[in-house]
């Protein structure tokens, strides 16, 4: 890879960080702001004072998620199974959902979309949330057997887990009308672990030390004409 174009994509990969860790500092000043549990979503809904700052935080990860995942499309996953596409396609898929929500936010108090308090405004961006946390843990799943990545491996494993286990019994609770606020506090800390890798993620790709290239016949040819 010519030089030029490594410090394009570490620069990319650097400003992408940045903006995820600016969408995780907004989502938490707006959350504590309000002085009460609610879901990360609810931030968003049509009324709130934070509408805006939800979406501008969206917004911001969608396109750092862009940025990092570009810098990331040479990683490729050891097994078959998950090696259909590469993990940054898996980001790019989660920030398209990420940009869905961000304009299709949910009601005020964000109510599950079933029974007699559905909206197809809900449903929208109740299921494209979803859909973003999978397209993400899929990443990191992904990127948790690649192979020449042995700490950002072992990393993204323990990140993905998390994100899926946390993530996965806050929306248990979210269903089943049983203890919201804790359930929305887990749904916090699952957003929090989930851009914190992929914070991560965008600092070791811009950090790492560029591939070396396998040597060519020109070379071979340079060195014996040398010698």
């Amino acid at each position: 890879m010519p030089p030029y174009r490594r410090s394009l994509e570490s620069g990319g990969a650097i400003l992408g960080s940045v903006f995820v860790l600016a969408a995780l500092v907004i989502i938490w000043i707006a959350r504590l702001s309000q002085g009460r549990d609610l879901y990360v979503s609810e931030l968003g809904a049509a009324g709130q004072p934070t509408a805006h700052w939800f979406e501008g935080a969206l917004l911001l990860i969608v396109a750092g998620g862009s940025l990092i995942a570009y810098s990331v499309r040479g990683i490729r996953s050891r097994f078959a199974v998950l090696a259909f596409w590469a993990p940054a396609v898996s980001l790019w898929i989660g920030c398209g959902f990420f940009l869905i929500a961000s304009q299709v936010t949910c009601t005020s108090g964000c109510p599950l979309p079933v029974g007699a308090s559905f909206t197809w405004q809900d449903f929208i961006h109740t299921v494209v949330a979803v859909l973003a946390f999978a397209a993400a843990c899929l990443g990191m799943l992904q990127v948790s057997f690649a192979a020449g990545h042995r700490s950002l491996a072992r990393f993204s494993l323990a990140a993905g887990i998390a994100v899926a286990v946390i993530a996965g019994a806050g929306g248990i609770l979210s269903l089943a009308q049983f203890q919201a606020d804790f359930g929305s506090r887990l749904e916090l800390a699952a957003t929090t672990i989930a851009l914190g890798w992929l914070l991560v993620l965008g600092l070791m790709t811009a950090l790492s030390p560029a591939p070396s290239r396998a040597p060519t016949i020109v070379d071979l040819e340079d060195s014996l004409s040398v010698g």
